[in-house]
């Protein structure tokens, strides 16, 4: 939104004297869009004393926009003289970059005709002029058999001397005219209550019937364009010479002509937007049209009958461009700022430098990339290390990434949630922070914009800070349109070109997985809504969950038990931590030994301490999901998939190859799910029991043999907590008490009673 003080100046160059009724209520409806309150309409308004009456807060309350922003104002202002911050006029000054946004000077864009270049042309008039034929002709053009036509043949006289309508009609059919108009003798046998004085008006769209206004439009097919300040003839050179989609263009028996333009809008929104883009086109080539005309429902003149002495016929119909998209196509292929193509051979023994890689082997600077995942895979805390990577020229995820400064924009977190987070992941990481200034955070949490609208400010605020990474998170926030239509997806995911082209840096951005599993589909399937997410980024990196079996439980627990004890005997003893073997330090059950020796000579309940810190371990371990990364990369080959872990608030890649051999449910081969699926509960219960059987039996050597829990879960390879599990469901064949959290130690016996009795 502008400024108030943009606002105020723009309105000094606008004369509320020379506006017509429906301009001035276009400043009120720009101002009230803008977010300023009707003091700002009725400030200007009274500019004006010889028209103001105070309405203004009367008409506020019940101004609707209809398409009409701020923007409406500023080119009035423009038109009037104003000169923007940043505006471009034809000498290019006040020099900067222009940017996506900017107010430009119109007056060279779609400028299609050198208007001093068109000789102007006369206007036919018909030789043998036959009045029930022109209307015939026009309503056969315009209208369908089935719409209700709304027309005016009856007007009254001001204190002036001038015609205007009054007493629409609307109650008959296109067809229902064309009927009576065929057995008509003369125009009067269907139109009988014309006045020759001031002629007849129609309304060029079709009506319900019931009234009209445009509530009752059924079609906004059509716009007006005409000019009463222009010769006709003039008038007649431009809008032939323009191509404009003319359904019908009629003399108006007087100054003006009037072009019946098809818009072919799908409603008021739309008609608004395609019929404001029109009239800058018209303007912006020399054709001064009315801007009153906009209204859809306005009376324009109808061909076929006098006007005092003068005639309302029928010019011509179908001419130009055929329709209002081919007529667009042709304004904007002679204004577009494409580059022209270029041969191959030009290239070939000069060939230009890649953009330098950002994340070496995955993305390049300047280029697009999407991470998508589910809802619990800690996207932003990967973004988070991303752009400490960047800033501080480490790996991410193992890939080696340029330094550089980066632009985060926050759009769901507070601002103090945020700075938190990086703080916490920077430690995590271990990273010194020797380049924070190099990391911008755009915190809009609250403020956001949609993406269409955000493009241009980050554009403008980013343009001469030199990141080579912005970092959008998450999408959702700023998405436009329908998220599974690829027309409106396409548009949206274009902004994020615009900022990395105008920019010159990599945009890296977020979105959630679809609904439902996500195993068997491809990469480039699992992002939610249109399939152009997938196909747009130049590099798109998936995080799909992998299961945490007993395998990977029980590695996940060995290793933070060796990180709990590793830290907690470097911080009591760091003369002993550095005496302990390398290899001792990946065994949970040598870094135990080593903890119980330290604690016992710290403190007098040294095992409790040991045992509670195991414990703690335990739970943190449980704590951690696994996932794998999948990438789709368009400059570099596809890469193996990496496997990862989320251990609050950091991912750390899988080094061992522990996750290597998971697989999601839908990965599984079709026989293995066919022969779980087939086991019934029962047999899955008599497996479990089996194993803890067999580990029992291992560990088992004389009636005094003390087997604990933790040697079981070790024997086994799962968790602590699964035993106890197994324990519960062995219906008394094994027993045992938690002597302590969680029973790591406690002694488990076996009964020799039925396990399998209920």
């Amino acid at each position: 939104m502008a400024e108030e003080k943009e606002i105020r100046e723009a309105l000094q160059f606008i004369d509320p004297a020379a506006c017509t009724y429906q301009e001035w209520l276009n400043i009120g409806m720009a101002i009230k869009a803008a977010g300023y309150s009707c003091m700002l309409w009725d400030e200007w308004s009274r500019r004006d004393p010889k028209r103001y009456d105070g309405k203004c807060w009367k008409k506020w309350d019940t101004l609707n926009s209809s398409g009409i922003t701020e923007n409406t104002l500023f080119r009035m202002a423009i038109d009037g003289g104003y000169m923007p911050e940043g505006y471009f006029g034809k000498d290019d000054s006040p020099g900067r970059e222009i940017h996506e946004g900017d107010i430009i000077d119109v007056s060279d864009y779609y400028k299609v005709i050198d208007k001093d270049m068109i000789d102007a042309k006369s206007v036919p008039v018909p030789e043998n002029w036959n009045q029930i034929e022109d209307i015939r002709r026009y309503i056969s053009v315009i209208f369908s058999p089935n719409d209700h036509v709304s027309y005016c043949t009856q007007c009254y006289q001001d204190k002036d001397g001038k015609y205007h309508p009054q007493n629409r009609n609307y109650d008959r059919t296109a067809g229902r005219l064309l009927e009576e108009l065929d057995n008509a003798k003369q125009i009067e046998d269907v139109f009988y209550d014309y006045d020759h004085n001031c002629g007849a008006w129609i309304s060029f769209n079709p009506m319900d019937g019931n009234g009209g206004k445009i509530d009752n439009i059924t079609d906004f097919k059509y716009a007006l364009i005409e000019s009463d300040t222009q010769e006709l003839s003039e008038q007649y050179a431009l809008m032939t010479e323009l191509e404009l989609p003319i359904a019908a263009l009629v003399h108006s028996g007087n100054k003006s002509i009037h072009a019946i333009v098809r818009v072919d809008a799908s409603n008021e929104k739309d008609y608004s937007r395609k019929v404001d883009y029109l009239f800058k086109v018209c303007k912006k080539n020399g054709l001064d049209v009315d801007t009153s005309t906009k209204n859809p429902s306005r009376l324009s003149r109808m061909p076929g009958f006098y006007r005092g002495n003068n005639k309302q016929y029928l010019i011509a119909t179908n001419i130009g461009k055929e329709s209002w998209d081919e007529w667009v196509e042709y304004i904007e292929s002679i204004n577009d700022d494409l580059p022209d193509p270029e041969t191959l051979a030009a290239s070939w023994n000069n060939m230009p430098e890649l953009s330098p890689e950002l994340i070496h082997g995955i993305l390049r600077q300047g280029h697009k990339m999407l991470m998508v995942g589910g809802t619990k895979a800690g996207k932003t805390y990967a973004l988070i290390e991303l752009a400490i990577a960047i800033a501080e020229g480490v790996p991410w995820m193992g890939w080696p990434c340029t330094r550089g400064k980066v632009l985060y924009v926050n759009l769901e977190v507070d601002n103090a949630s945020c700075l938190h987070r990086f703080k916490d992941v920077y430690e995590a990481m271990e990273v010194q922070p020797k380049h924070l200034s190099d990391i911008d955070i755009w915190n809009l949490r609250g403020k956001a914009v949609p993406m269409d609208k955000l493009a241009p400010k980050l554009i403008r605020r980013a343009a001469k800070k030199g990141y080579i990474a912005v970092i959008v998170d998450p999408i959702y926030k700023v998405i436009t349109g329908d998220e599974n239509s690829a027309e409106d997806m396409s548009k949206f995911c274009n902004q994020f070109d615009k900022v990395a082209t105008e920019l010159h840096t990599a945009v890296i951005y977020c979105h959630h997985h679809s609904k439902g599993s996500q195993g068997q589909k491809r990469s480039m399937d699992r992002a939610s809504g249109s399939g152009v997410f997938a196909r747009d980024p130049d590099a798109m990196i998936d995080m799909i969950e992998l299961p945490v079996d007993e395998g990977v439980e029980h590695y996940l627990e060995d290793k933070m038990i060796c990180k709990y004890f590793k830290a907690a005997i470097r911080k009591l003893d760091p003369e002993y931590y550095s005496s302990i073997p390398y290899d001792d330090f990946m065994s949970s059950k040598q870094m135990g030994t080593h903890a119980y020796k330290v604690f016992r000579k710290k403190y007098s309940n040294g095992d409790d301490r040991v045992d509670q810190l195991r414990s703690d371990a335990v739970e943190k371990a449980q704590q951690v999901t696994a996932f794998r990364l999948d990438m789709t990369l368009r400059e570099f080959p596809k890469p193996k998939p990496r496997n990862i872990y989320f251990d609050y608030p950091l991912h750390t890649v899988d080094e061992t190859g522990v996750l290597a051999d998971v697989k999601t449910e839908d990965e599984k081969p079709a026989w293995q799910k066919m022969k779980e699926k087939q086991k019934s509960p029962k047999e899955k219960k008599n497996d479990r029991l089996n194993e803890l059987e067999i580990a029992y039996e291992n560990l088992y050597e004389d009636e005094n043999s003390e087997i604990t829990v933790s040697m079981l879960a070790e024997e086994m390879g799962v968790s602590v907590r699964t035993v106890w599990r197994r324990i519960k469901e062995s219906n008394g064949r094994f027993i045992g008490e938690k002597a302590e959290k969680d029973g790591i130690s406690s002694p488990v016996k076996r009964c020799d009673i039925n396990p399998r009795q209920p």
